[in-house]
């Protein structure tokens, strides 16, 4: 009997982060006046491959946590309130931008959350000058992603360096768009007024497979609704990617 392997604790600096998109490497934030870089860490578990298409949610939530997927997320949380629309999340102006081009792709992550009211929103999402956030994880509250159905939102959340939004609710193609390209989990909470709860600098952990928030500042623990058949979609890096990897499509010639 094979020996099980343990799992692993990586920098997410460290690592690669696979989508239909060209990546850049993260890089670290050297300039945080008020707050201080925590120690963002992602848990791996044992890799195997997914040979077949999902057919539950509870059969997706054991192919993501054996998979070799990306499970746990911790550090700094960013916190907005309701009706987040794709325009403070980029405005229409920077939408010119080209993903698959990392210069651009960079700067889309450069610009992620931008449109939001500077009255409301004092601390930026991403420094001035900088090209990724030093927030891992966005926790927002009900019709997150509202608006036009541009694919860059997603995009830039991604591209910024955070891979999860915590919300009451989506956006039904603010939803799709984030796990057909790969981007970012838009996880559910199960109850309203989360948001209101956590502040933004607060030390969050987001468990996809335990379904949990952890708000080490707080010490509060709260409920998620599972991800999901999308969670191995968006793991794979977007639907292409997801399609070649289980055989639906013909995997692109080496």
């Amino acid at each position: 009997m094979a020996t099980a392997v343990p799992p692993k604790t990586v920098y997410s600096s460290h690592l690669p982060k696979t989508s239909i998109f060209t990546r850049r490497n993260s890089t670290p934030n050297a300039h945080i006046p008020t707050l201080p870089s925590p120690l963002k860490s992602l848990t791996l578990t044992p890799r195997r491959s997914l040979l077949t298409p999902l057919f539950a949610a509870a059969d997706a939530e054991a192919d993501l946590a054996s998979s070799g997927s990306i499970t746990t997320f911790h550090g700094f949380c960013y916190v907005v309130g309701n009706n987040i629309d794709t325009d403070q999340i980029i405005p229409a102006e920077h939408l010119t931008l080209v993903p698959s081009k990392p210069d651009e792709y960079r700067k889309l992550g450069s610009l992620a959350l931008v449109g939001l009211p500077t009255a409301s929103y004092a601390v930026p999402f991403v420094n001035p000058g900088e090209n990724s956030s030093r927030f891992s994880v966005i926790i927002g509250g009900d019709n997150f992603g509202c608006g036009s159905s541009r694919e860059h939102a997603p995009v830039a959340i991604g591209a910024s360096g955070a891979r999860v939004v915590v919300a009451e609710s989506y956006a039904r193609i603010f939803f799709r768009n984030c796990v057909a390209t790969g981007e970012v989990y838009p996880v559910e909470t199960e109850e309203v007024g989360i948001w209101k709860e956590c502040s933004t600098g607060d030390i969050v952990t987001v468990d996809l497979v335990g379904n949990r928030l952890i708000n080490h500042t707080k010490g509060k623990d709260y409920k998620l609704k599972p991800i999901g058949d999308a969670g191995p979609v968006i793991e794979a890096g977007g639907i292409f990617a997801y399609a070649r990897k289980t055989g639906m499509i013909s995997s692109r010639a080496a």
